[in-house]
């Protein structure tokens, strides 16, 4: 499943659809330093439990290092993943 990001200048998501819509949705908001707050990260229940999710807070992750962005986990989703991913630690604010 392809993994598309849209920002405008202070929101952005990370999102999977398919032929039906959005299956997944990461969204986040940027302030002036450099921090990305994670603040919602929800997945279709029928598509739960697929690891979904996860994806979604890894390539924000990725695009966070791309980008020299810290990331502030806001969301309770987001927050567990940064605790088990301790190679999450270099981008976490």
């Amino acid at each position: 499943m392809e993994i598309k990001h849209k920002e405008s200048h202070s929101r952005g998501m990370f999102y999977i659809e398919n032929d039906k819509g959005l299956i997944g949705e990461l969204t986040y908001h940027k302030d002036e330093n450099n921090i990305l707050t994670i603040d919602h990260t929800e997945v279709k229940r029928q598509m739960e439990n697929q690891g979904i999710a996860s994806s979604l807070v890894k390539k924000s992750v990725e695009y966070a290092r791309e980008n020299n962005f810290k990331i502030e986990p806001l969301c309770p989703f987001a927050e567990v993943q940064f605790d088990r991913n301790e190679s999450y630690s270099d981008v976490r604010a």
